[in-house]
């Protein structure tokens, strides 16, 4: 069982999950998690990162610091996207081993597997066929990051677990709609139609492909779950095993936003992959399930943008 008093640091604690992680340990009774945004800790500095591990010396590490963006911003910045990733986790995963930390969490994605993996996807899919090209540098800097992971458990025996989550949503996403993924530039777009009383929205592809959502809070709650519960170096993958196509979830974003014009589906562009959902048996078998169903997920999304973004 976890200490309440043993110290957590959650890399990257201002983002969509590590600040989900963040409010989930304070609502368990955790209360010794050193916090650090950028202006105070560079992590893409190899010497900031030790000596800060150096001094904290924390217990716990849960990794959910990264440079992420949907479709667009991967095929955009491919050196970013490989440089800057590779540079946090090494270092973090490093400083982590050096400073003796009880246990690491990272946390991969599941763009780590290949475009055409079989549905849903099992966690043995993982190097059994090529990426989906448009997000490859964000996929390859994750799958080092796993093997990282992997090394310092063969090779030290450290306890450095790693999980794959579906595609997340909820408060502290990004609704910037030149870089945030789907749902949430659903939510932003249909709010600006509602607004302005435009009569369409224009929707990226075809609206056919089918994507898993998971609330970032149901993420939250399996991370302490596996904290606690599993102790394996290999990947274990995190949903809610039920998907979606992308024509649906606009017209339930629409639904809840209360936006009731037409959707335009924009066929010039890119679909992405067919089908992505996961297969969560692993996790399930171990006991954990998520709670937030989609519909109020969302509507809780909506809230939280309508009184953090669009004012």
């Amino acid at each position: 069982m976890m200490n309440k008093s043993e110290k957590i640091f959650v890399a990257g604690h201002r983002g969509l999950v590590g600040s989900a992680l963040i409010r989930r340990l304070e609502r368990e009774g955790f209360h010794n998690l050193p916090k650090r945004d950028r202006s105070q800790l560079d992590l893409a500095d190899e010497r900031a990162v030790q000596s800060f591990f150096g001094q904290e010396r924390p217990a716990v590490v849960i990794f959910a610091a990264a440079k992420v963006g949907g479709i667009k911003a991967n095929n955009d910045f491919p050196v970013e996207f490989l440089l800057d990733n590779l540079r946090i986790q090494n270092n973090i995963i490093h400083s982590a081993h050096g400073a003796g930390v009880r246990k690491l969490l990272f946390l991969g994605s599941s763009c780590i597997y290949p475009k055409f993996a079989p549905q849903p996807i099992p966690e043995s899919a993982l190097l059994s066929g090529p990426l989906e090209s448009t997000n490859e540098a964000y996929a390859i800097a994750k799958i080092a990051g796993i093997k990282l992971c992997q090394a310092y458990a063969r090779e030290y025996g450290a306890n450095f677990i790693s999980a794959m989550p579906t595609n997340l949503y909820g408060p502290n996403d990004n609704f910037d709609l030149e870089t945030s993924h789907v749902l949430a530039a659903l939510l932003r777009k249909a709010h600006e139609a509602k607004t302005s009383g435009a009569r369409e929205i224009v929707v990226w592809g075809s609206g056919k492909p089918r994507r898993e959502f998971l609330h970032v809070d149901d993420l939250a709650s399996a991370c302490l779950f596996l904290l606690e519960k599993y102790d394996s170096p290999e990947i274990i993958n995190v949903g809610c095993g039920e998907d979606i196509s992308i024509r649906e979830l606009a017209e339930l974003i629409c639904d809840v936003v209360g936006f009731t014009g037409e959707l335009a589906w924009d066929g010039t562009k890119p679909d992405g992959t067919p089908r992505k959902l996961l297969d969560i048996t692993k996790l399930r078998n171990l006991g954990w399930q998520p709670t937030i169903p989609l519909r109020d997920g969302i509507a809780q999304t909506y809230d939280w943008f309508f009184k953090n973004v669009a004012h």
